[in-house]
């Protein structure tokens, strides 16, 4: 599982844009997505480094992750 921190998510339209991101690159992920503490987890076969690009791309810094 990854834990990332992830700045800029404001409302349910970024919730389900970083949720869309991260399944875009796994169908299968689980993502768990606390929208007032700035934290994603995600559960997936995919890379972290991948992970925290398609997020990237689709508009939101990943300012930490583990």
């Amino acid at each position: 599982m990854y834990e990332l921190v992830v700045e800029n998510m404001t409302c349910g339209h970024c919730v389900a844009s970083v949720t869309k991101a991260v399944k875009g690159v796994d169908g299968a992920a689980r993502v768990d997505v606390d929208l007032a503490g700035k934290q994603v987890k995600v559960e997936s076969s995919a890379g972290l480094d991948v992970i925290k690009a398609a997020i990237m791309d689709a508009g939101y810094p990943v300012t930490g992750a583990h």
